[in-house]
């Protein structure tokens, strides 16, 4: 679905956290950022997909990765899903999907028979120097961190 590919300059942003703090993506420069993608919190996909990134978050971490989900979904319902699940990384609230839609993650799915359009769930992997380095389209929800890690052997 979207059209950013390894080596393309990840696009930037201002947007806000669970807390209503202010992220920027030239905020985490020097760092590899592990930027995913979800449709909606608190669903079985999205949960499954947060936890298995927020269980291997000490390895991730470990490994020099700084871990930031997006979704549509307000501040206070990602502050709910955090402290649900006890995830160790901020969510992104794009409720006006204009990052989704800078990333090329927002466009017609299926489900069930029915079309609609939705977040692709997708990962792009940024470098130090705000470059894409890796991206994700077909996300293993339930085994992501070890997807992401396997991909740097």
């Amino acid at each position: 679905m979207t059209g950013l590919k390894a080596g393309d300059k990840a696009p930037d942003f201002i947007a806000i956290n669970e807390k209503e703090q202010q992220v920027t993506l030239s905020g985490f420069a020097g760092k590899k950022v592990i930027l995913y993608f979800y449709p909606k919190d608190m669903t079985p996909g999205c949960t499954a997909e947060s936890c298995n990134l927020g269980e291997n978050y000490s390895i991730l971490k470990d490994k020099g990765f700084v871990v930031l989900g997006v979704s549509p979904d307000p501040a206070k319902r990602h502050q709910k899903f955090i402290d649900k699940y006890d995830l160790p990384f901020s969510l992104i609230a794009d409720e006006q999907k204009e990052l989704i839609c800078a990333y090329g993650v927002w466009g017609p799915k299926k489900f069930m028979g029915k079309e609609y359009d939705g977040v692709h769930r997708t990962t792009f992997v940024i470098d130090e120097q705000g470059l894409i380095e890796k991206v994700f389209t077909k996300v293993k929800t339930k085994d992501h961190a070890n997807q992401i890690l396997e991909s740097y052997k």
